[in-house]
């Protein structure tokens, strides 16, 4: 079994966070988007995963090794390649190209998800699924009565199915795969100005590939700021029963409203802390309250109030105590 994760883009509904770091390696309850993803693929994935290939811009060497790094400790091999123009995610597969081959996963880095079912390899191809509320916003598929694929529909504005793709997909032949979305390239058969996988999944289906939906238990989003910090509370619950306070990390006369996740070096001080709040490595934070948040690392909080809110690496963010004299029926904010 081999993984592509296509992960090029440049995360802009993230900025400023994705300025410096891609947005797969931004952390959700003390792990990497793309770790979590893989490490839940894995368990999944109902055989060995051999290769593990990222699909990346010009990210740089550390990021390159944090990515292999990652690979490795799921058991794989990692691979590194490049997407240097954005033409759409059916060329951004064929990046791959070397590990298109045999049984492959398709996942798309800013989805995390929860599963419980065990893959069924012995499929010619799934497209995991999640029901939602607001179908026309998504792209979605309609069932045959043999719970096979009839057809895939991009944010139908009429209902046709709530079954709405979450960006990942398992194909059994691999080889197949590349040469179809090869076809695509070489007739020029583009939506919206870009070579879609889509294009590529009718093709095939058209062509006798019996494509089957398996349901995820839980979709989560990482588009953007506000749907990261929820997708932090979220995976901070589903984890809760682990042990997510580092032994390495300083927690003094403060409150810890858990679950929250707090990595080795940080210093704790006079705190109210959570819950759903994942702290970096060495940062500090003292006379504070935070609540519902990303807090990178090394950087430091003094003296402040914080909800809802993502704060990257190395920052620092200072409040102030105040002396007041207010009389009777005074408001202030």
């Amino acid at each position: 079994m081999n993984i592509i994760i296509p992960m090029a883009g440049m995360g802009k509904r993230l900025r400023p966070h994705t300025l410096t770091i891609p947005k797969p390696l931004l952390p959700v309850a003390g792990k990497p988007i793309v770790q979590r993803l893989v490490e839940d693929i894995v368990q999944v994935a109902g055989e060995k995963v051999e290769n593990i290939g990222f699909v990346i811009g010009n990210f740089g060497k550390e990021t390159e090794k944090n990515l292999l790094d990652i690979a490795a400790r799921a058991g794989a091999k990692g691979h590194i390649f490049y997407q240097h123009e954005a033409l759409g995610t059916a060329h951004a597969i064929l990046c791959a190209q070397p590990l298109l081959n045999g049984n492959v996963i398709v996942a798309y880095a800013d989805t995390l998800f929860k599963a419980s079912f065990k893959l069924d390899t012995s499929k010619e191809g799934i497209i995991w699924v999640n029901h939602v509320e607001h179908p026309e916003q998504f792209g979605v598929v309609k069932l045959n009565q043999d719970g096979s694929i009839e057809g895939f529909y991009e944010k139908p504005k009429t209902f046709v199915s709530d079954l709405a793709i979450i960006g990942i997909y398992y194909f059994r032949d691999g080889e197949y795969l590349r040469s179809e979305l090869q076809f695509l390239l070489d007739q020029k058969i583009t939506t919206g100005g870009e070579y879609g996988i889509t294009d590529g999944l009718q093709n095939m289906m058209l062509k006798g590939t019996a494509f089957h939906t398996e349901s995820v238990d839980e979709w989560l989003d990482c588009g953007n700021k506000e749907a990261t910090v929820d997708t932090n509370r979220r995976v901070l619950n589903f984890v809760a029963s682990e042990n997510l306070i580092s032994e390495e990390a300083d927690v003094e006369e403060a409150i810890i409203i858990e679950p929250c996740f707090i990595a080795k070096g940080c210093k704790i001080t006079n705190t109210v802390l959570g819950p759903h709040v994942s702290v970096g490595e060495n940062s500090v934070i003292t006379n504070s309250v935070i609540r519902n948040s990303i807090i990178q690392t090394n950087t430091i909080i003094e003296n402040k109030l914080i909800e809802n809110s993502m704060i990257g690496n190395y920052a620092q963010i200072k409040g102030r105590f105040e002396d007041l004299n207010l009389g009777d029926y005074n408001t202030t904010e």
